[in-house]
């Protein structure tokens, strides 16, 4: 039995219902939705003579809504000024000892397991150490899973909310239907794991409770320790500023490390941001169809990143701003709220975008997310604009 769709037309001053999965709306398809919308706009538009508020609205995915202002640089309370200034003597130096203690212990762990074993390469730029068997493959998996746990400990994430969560009932008995099970039977292997992308912190997360296997940036692989666990964890790298054949075949290789994954249980599972950057954490970006071309079933993860004073949301913020307020930061907060995996249906194996689509409209009303149609493109625009601002004042 596949889904079906049911046209949404709120009345006004009645709740308007949570939008359902539909078999027949397409991405771009004019089907009205509940939820609101940010439209692209053209890069072609000039906005050097805009105000921070018209610049908000124009780009409310990725503003900053913590005490610490526009890409951290606001003005601080006396208060918080007194909070950091414990912090950067104290609560700091400890964490970025610990830290880089746990990377190099890793790093030793997955050093000493690749030792005399030959990466698995599908050509000359990518290569791995995933597809290791036997107890070096459960070394580097196990250690992995611990080591994150406790990294994410020193960043202050004490406790973390883990919440499953089924939609409905009529979800879950026509996804199994979808492929022909009875909801009682042990579900398959999903080909990849979709989650929406706030942080860097997302990754610790994944590789504490999956393990998974990444897309990365190719000059991942050269750095310093981290190339050595990158390779450990199956990553798959990919250059932004590069070639369209060069994108098809990572395209191409993703898309059969998914279907491996799904179909071999010892293989790594992958683990796709499909938005492609990352937001402020209240909003769903397009996703990108490529962790549906596999035509696999997926496993829909939602993060949520409470916060008092300091957002954990790397949007607008430059990388070592934002680690050092992180690690200052007392306690920080992490929700997760896992959905079913999420069975296609045969319109939606014929269809990535529909496939893409509906799984976004289930990630958005489950996790209570504000749909937005741009994306890096209009990022990279805001943050040359708010440059531009700050550096004006």
């Amino acid at each position: 039995m596949e889904t079906q769709l049911k046209d949404l037309h709120p009345t006004q001053g009645q709740q308007q219902p949570k939008p359902e999965l539909s078999e027949s709306m397409h991405y771009e398809g004019s089907t009205k939705d509940d939820r609101p919308f940010l439209k692209p706009e053209s890069s072609s538009i000039p906005i050097s003579n805009e105000s921070s508020e018209e610049l908000e609205k124009k780009f409310a995915a990725f503003v900053r809504h913590d005490a610490y202002g526009p890409m951290g640089r606001g003005e601080l309370s006396l208060e918080e000024k007194v909070l950091l200034a414990i912090a950067w003597l104290i609560l700091v130096p400890i964490r970025v000892v610990f830290a880089i203690s746990l990377l190099i212990l890793y790093y030793v762990i997955c050093r000493i397991c690749t030792l005399f074993s030959a990466p698995n390469r599908d050509d000359g730029e990518q290569e791995d150490y995933a597809h290791m068997g036997g107890w070096r493959r459960a070394v580097v998996v196990q250690c992995g899973k611990f080591i994150s746990r406790i990294m994410l400990f020193v960043f202050g994430f004490y406790w973390i909310n883990e919440t499953f969560r089924i939609p409905d009932n009529d979800y879950k008995s026509s996804a199994a239907l979808n492929e022909g099970k009875d909801v009682c039977e042990e579900p398959e292997r999903p080909g990849a794991i979709i989650s929406n992308h706030v942080s860097y912190i997302d990754i610790l997360y994944h590789m504490s409770l999956f393990f998974p296997s990444f897309v990365a940036k190719r000059s991942v692989a050269k750095l310093p320790l981290v190339g050595l666990i990158s390779k450990c964890l199956g990553c798959v790298y990919v250059q932004r500023e590069t070639k369209s054949s060069d994108f098809k075949g990572v395209s191409v290789a993703v898309t059969e490390r998914v279907k491996e994954a799904h179909q071999d249980k010892s293989a790594p599972i992958m683990m796709l941001f499909p938005e492609g950057t990352t937001t402020n954490g209240d909003f769903l970006l397009p996703f990108k169809t490529g962790a549906f071309l596999a035509k696999a079933p997926v496993l829909p993860v939602i993060l949520r990143y409470p916060f008092q004073r300091f957002s954990p949301a790397w949007d607008s913020i430059s990388g070592v701003r934002h680690v050092i307020f992180l690690l200052s930061q007392f306690v920080n907060h992490l929700e997760v709220i896992r959905l079913p995996i999420y069975y296609p249906s045969q319109q939606e194996k014929d269809d990535p975008k529909l496939y893409a689509n509906n799984v976004r409209r289930l990630m958005a009303s489950e996790g209570n997310l504000i749909y937005s149609d741009i994306g890096l493109p209009e990022k990279r625009i805001y943050l040359s604009a708010l440059n531009g601002l700050l550096s004006q004042r």
